[in-house]
This record gives structure tokens, C-alpha cells and sequence, in this order.
């Protein structure tokens, strides 16, 4: 958990390492995420690995909870399962219709437990500057309505959605034209391979909304009085979009997203190798 989250920040307090890419070319690796959770134990004890742990929990307690009452409040009709091409209309409209409701939970567990997620990554974060700014929820609470106000509970909150959303639609019909399309109703193992098209689709789309969760994370550690959220580490961003051009100019968007094979920056090869 904070492992994830200190590479997203891009605290780096551990040198390069050489190595050799598939080519068998030196290049200079970062530390990956066992080495990295090593180097956590040692400055803070294994509890360090668990910083923020408390209000992720109740964040995706409150999402879960919130997805179980909308699901409640707004039941979707059951449709009858269509996956003939010559009923493409019909089955077109039954994903976009399941893909419309699950929208709509999603959005509204991702509003009602985004101020835990803000509170936790703030708690996280603090391990950069050494801070105990945040040490509990209540007093997280307290201490971002008293500075910030209502916003800053929902500080990245819109990356976070528009991500969600992008990966809805993209995975769903993308799953959706395979099934119909690529997948044939005579092979014998037809359905076995319906049921992991949604699965792979969603691994392959989670990469290109990646964007968004990182932007969403750093926005809600942002200039917030600590550290990690203020120059040199990162600029004060006016807004989301900020951020994404910010990350988008630096070629860091995807930062982050690989926990073991990490390249360092061009920065950091500015000697030689060989």
C-alpha cells in the first residue's frame, strides 16, 4: 500500500542499480517494490508498511456499502441473455444499459469515499517529509475541514471519476464486440473464453487509465502543507489538468505503474555504463 504510493509521489531515496535489459545492454535500474518495502521496515519498522491502512479500510468499507444501497435503490431489469450477432442491436443496448447503472454505483461510492482515500494518502505521504501532520481519521477530519473546507475532501476527486468511467465503457464494449465478433458460437469452448474476455479487457484498459489514478493521487497530496505535496518535489498545481500536463511534459504519466522492472529517468544516466 504505501509502497505503491511513495513510487506514484516519486520519492526516491534508494540509488539506481546496474543492469542489463533483454538486449543484455547495461542500464540503470530503480529499486523495485520488495527493495524498496525493505528500505520502509528499516526507517519505520514493519508498521510503516501499513500507514494509512485504517481509512483505506473504511473508504472501501463505505464504497462497498455505498454500491450495495444504490444497487438496492435503482435495480437494474433483468435482460434476457442476447450473444447472436443477427440480435447485435439488442445486445448492444443490454451492455450499454448494465454499463449505464454500473456508472452510476461506481460514481456515487467513488464520491461518498473519496474524503477516506484523501485522508489515507495524506497519511501515507508523510513518510517523505517525516510528518505527523495527519496521525489519526478524526483529527485528519478536522484538520483539512479547518484549512481547506468541505473541497478538500474531494481534492482529485475528478481524475479519480473519469478514470472509472473511461474504464467502464472501454472494458465493457470492448469485452462486448470480441464476444460478438471474434468469438465464434460453434467452438466448442466459446462461453470459457466469454467469460475471461472482460478479465483480460480490463487489464489491458487499467494500463491506459492509468493517467487518471496517478493524477487523482497526487492531487490529493498536493500542496496540503506537506513535503511530499510541495516544491522541489512537485510544483503547486492549480488544478487536475495541471498536474496531467505537468507529468504529461516530464514523460512521468505512468509513473508508478511497474512495481519490479523500474528504468531510471534519462536524468539519472548521465554517466557511463560501460
Amino acid at each position: 500500500l504505501l509502497t505503491g504510493f511513495l513510487l506514484q509521489v516519486g520519492h526516491e531515496p534508494l540509488p539506481p542499480i546496474v543492469g542489463r535489459n533483454v538486449l543484455g545492454r547495461k542500464v540503470l535500474y530503480l529499486p523495485g517494490f520488495f527493495t524498496y518495502a525493505r528500505h520502509i521496515v528499516e526507517v519505520d519498522g514493519k508498521r510503516g508498511l501499513f500507514r494509512g491502512l485504517t481509512p483505506r479500510l473504511i473508504s472501501s468499507t463505505l464504497s462497498t456499502i455505498t454500491r450495495g444501497s444504490v444497487k438496492k435503490a435503482f435495480p437494474l431489469e433483468d435482460m434476457e441473455h442476447v450473444s447472436n450477432k443477427d440480435d447485435m442491436k439488442t445486445s448492444l443496448r443490454k451492455v450499454v444499459k448494465e454499463t449505464s447503472h454500473e456508472m452510476m454505483m461506481q460514481c456515487v461510492s467513488r464520491f461518498i469515499s473519496h474524503p477516506l482515500h484523501v485522508i489515507s494518502m495524506r497519511c501515507m505521504v508523510q513518510f517523505v517529509g517525516r510528518e505527523v501532520k495527519y496521525s489519526g481519521v478524526f483529527s485528519a477530519i478536522s484538520r483539512i475541514f479547518k484549512e481547506e473546507g468541505i473541497l478538500g475532501f474531494f481534492v482529485g476527486l475528478v481524475p479519480h471519476i473519469l478514470g472509472d468511467v473511461i474504464f467502464l465503457w472501454c472494458c465493457n464494449l470492448l469485452a462486448h464486440f470480441i464476444n460478438t465478433y471474434a468469438v465464434d458460437d460453434n467452438f466448442s469452448q466459446a462461453s470459457v473464453i466469454r467469460s475471461y474476455t472482460k478479465f483480460v479487457m480490463g487489464i489491458a484498459v487499467s494500463m491506459l487509465t492509468y493517467p487518471f489514478l496517478l493524477v487523482g493521487d497526487l492531487m490529493a497530496v498536493n500542496n496540503c502543507g506537506l513535503r511530499a505535496g510541495l516544491p522541489p518535489y512537485a510544483p503547486a498545481f492549480t488544478s487536475w489538468i495541471h498536474c496531467w500536463r505537468y507529468l504529461s511534459a516530464q514523460g512521468q504519466l505512468f509513473r508508478g505503474s511497474s512495481l519490479l522492472f523500474r528504468r531510471a529517468p534519462m536524468s539519472a544516466t548521465c554517466f557511463p555504463l560501460d
